[in-house]
């Protein structure tokens, strides 16, 4: 009898012998492998997309009970496909894949793999552990599954995208226009709406939502029901922290990193430092980002809590809606009235100044967010090293950077400013009868929301003109860069007065904060201002000529609001014809993008030609 470490041996022999026949094998069928993988790949990002269908299908249209068993029988073949997809990734992983998948992408996989339990395994009669077999053997946990990992293989996708070299000025609009249309459809489901609605208005809706503008042509409260509201929901999110910000969170994160072009990219779209900050960065302003929401949820539904007239669960619908509008600065509301709504002009005033919080949280901006971010973990480090005794490496002197500083002085001038000018102006009109602590609340109300909200707790139609125009020119200034605001953002205003200042007094260099502003930034702050004086007057004078029965006041406000992304309105926008809400659609789309970025995408970039040409001057008084 052969004795059991010699059989060992022997099977330890063999195994090699099989492994290096296998290692052989798959050698020489690498091309076949890179050919099944590819096409593997192409047909789990149909599937995904195929998902997706299936879900509006399912939660958008009333099906009978025939049509749910032919989409479940769909959603069980992307499952296949999925499954089959994860199978053959881990059975060549640590063969053909350039670097490992991060443990979230595991656990996605896993949780697909998982899905496949009642096809081997049968439901038992008594499960050990009822509520774990009730959630594993249900359709929340397939969904859940199967959309998480869509979304992740879309994500995927729209990287790989990136990674061909595709103009980033015309992939971030490509982006925002591709939603607007996807939202569009969604809101014209039959279980989005109580009452049919135009496409047109679907389309305007939607857009307004993702450009995160405010003007609607319907009553939203009265329009949408719980399921349009959260797409309006989402689109607003979208649009306000960016599709991009989205899809790189998922590339990036959970599946373990993109090309070294996708990355140099993604970290000038985001303002990281490094690309190895990148990550790091999309974690906090999202994360940031939610956290802002949740406490502003909080301290809403704290202040409106029983005093509106609606149920709880209406209540903390309506908190959690009216925070990210806020944040988002998207001026949308699904209170009957809005902001103007009398529970809450003369009830608990502490909404006001919650919404004015979030406003000015959502305007400031990421890059200036993300300043604090790095000037706070700076401080506790150096405190750390000082507690522990040693000695800082190197010492940053300028925690804020001359943006942030530049940002922060303009934006609460202008904010102080329009402040003091509304009370002035409307303490004897629109605000009479209101106490005076009343009358600060709106005043500072009413100076936030022109920076690109587009709520309204006064009508704006009983203002004074020039009260009017003193709104216009903030709608027209907005928020900061790379915020949620619109307009033509307090950087570029803050640009062109120093610039200003320079010319008057004579000196050479634009500086601020002991910093000079180079030639480029000045450059495009005049090319700014320059496109959106233009543009607005090519808005306004065409919607003049589409709607010649409606006032004229009404319709430059209208222009305005739609083009720097605000989203007050003189109360016209219900009146307006299919065509001039396209126009004001395709305002609204610019004003989000912003003009010059897309311009500069089509335009592409041009050397200068290597002749030199004398200088001339231009007399110009």
């Amino acid at each position: 009898m052969m004795h059991p470490s010699t059989l060992l041996a022997i099977l330890r022999h063999k195994l090699r012998i099989l492994s290096k026949d296998f290692n052989r094998l798959i050698h020489r069928s690498m091309n076949i492998v890179k050919l099944g993988s590819s096409l593997l790949e192409i047909l789990a990002f149909i599937a995904s997309v195929g998902f997706v269908v299936c879900a509006v299908i399912l939660g958008g249209y009333k099906n009978s009970a025939t049509e749910i068993s032919s989409i479940n029988h769909w959603i069980r073949v992307i499952q296949g496909v999925f499954i089959t997809n994860i199978l053959y990734s881990l059975l060549f992983r640590f063969r053909f894949t350039v670097q490992e998948s991060k443990l979230l992408k595991w656990i996605f996989d896993i949780a697909v793999l998982i899905t496949a339990l009642p096809w081997i395994y049968p439901r038992p009669e008594h499960p050990w552990i009822p509520f774990l077999d009730a959630f594993l053997y249900s359709k929340i946990f397939l969904y859940t599954a199967l959309g998480a990992y869509s979304a992740l293989t879309v994500s995927i996708g729209i990287m790989k995208c990136i990674g061909k070299r595709t103009n980033p000025s015309l992939l971030l609009s490509g982006s925002f226009l591709v939603f607007i249309i996807i939202g569009s459809f969604l809101l014209m489901l039959p279980e989005s709406t109580y009452v049919a609605i135009d496409y047109t208005d679907a389309l305007f809706v939607s857009t307004s939502a993702v450009c995160i503008t405010g003007l609607t042509p319907v009553d939203v409260s009265l329009t949408f029901t719980p399921l349009g509201i959260g797409i309006i929901l989402v689109l607003m999110q979208i649009g306000a922290l960016g599709v991009m910000t989205f899809t790189s969170f998922f590339a990036l994160f959970f599946s373990g990193g993109g090309s070294i072009y996708n990355q140099l990219l993604l970290k000038d779209i985001f303002y990281s430092k490094s690309m190895n900050a990148l990550v790091p960065t999309l974690l906090y302003i999202l994360g940031f980002t939610v956290t802002v929401e949740i406490i502003g949820a909080v301290a809403i539904y704290l202040s409106i809590a029983g005093t509106i007239g609606s149920t709880f669960y209406d209540e903390i619908i309506f908190s959690i809606f009216h925070s990210v509008s806020s944040f988002c600065n998207a001026g949308f509301s699904i209170l009957p009235n809005g902001m103007s709504s009398p529970l809450l002009l003369y009830g608990n005033i502490s909404i006001y100044w919650i919404t004015t919080i979030l406003i000015i949280a959502g305007a400031i901006g990421f890059p200036i967010l993300v300043n604090f971010k790095d000037a706070i973990v700076s401080s506790l480090k150096r405190i750390w090293l000082k507690i522990h005794h040693r000695k800082e490496d190197t010492r940053n002197i300028h925690q804020y950077s001359m943006n942030t500083k530049i940002v922060l002085v303009t934006f609460f001038a202008l904010f102080f400013f329009g402040a003091v000018a509304f009370w002035l102006l409307e303490r004897n009109n629109s605000l009479c009868g209101m106490t005076l602590t009343e009358q600060i609340t709106q005043s500072v109300f009413n100076s936030a929301v022109p920076r690109s909200a587009g709520f309204s707790s006064v009508n704006p139609a009983g203002f004074l003109n020039v009260t009017i125009v003193v709104i216009l020119i903030l709608m027209w200034i907005g928020g900061a860069s790379q915020s949620t605001a619109g307009g033509i953002k307090v950087n570029t205003f803050a640009a062109i007065l120093l610039n200003l200042r320079a010319i008057i007094t004579g000196r050479t260099k634009i500086s601020a904060f002991r910093r000079n502003i180079s030639v480029f930034s000045i450059r495009r702050a005049n090319a700014v201002v320059t496109l959106s004086i233009l543009s607005y007057c090519f808005y306004s004078v065409t919607l003049l000529i589409l709607e010649p029965d409606l006032p004229v006041k009404a319709l430059l406000f209208e222009a305005s609001s739609a083009l720097f992304t605000v989203g007050s309105s003189l109360g016209v926008t219900n009146q307006l014809s299919a065509a001039s809400e396209v126009l004001l659609c395709t305002a609204m789309f610019l004003g989000r993008v912003g003009i010059i970025s897309l311009l500069v995408g089509l335009a592409g970039r041009h050397h200068d030609c290597e002749a030199y040409y004398p200088s001339g001057n231009i007399i110009i008084n």
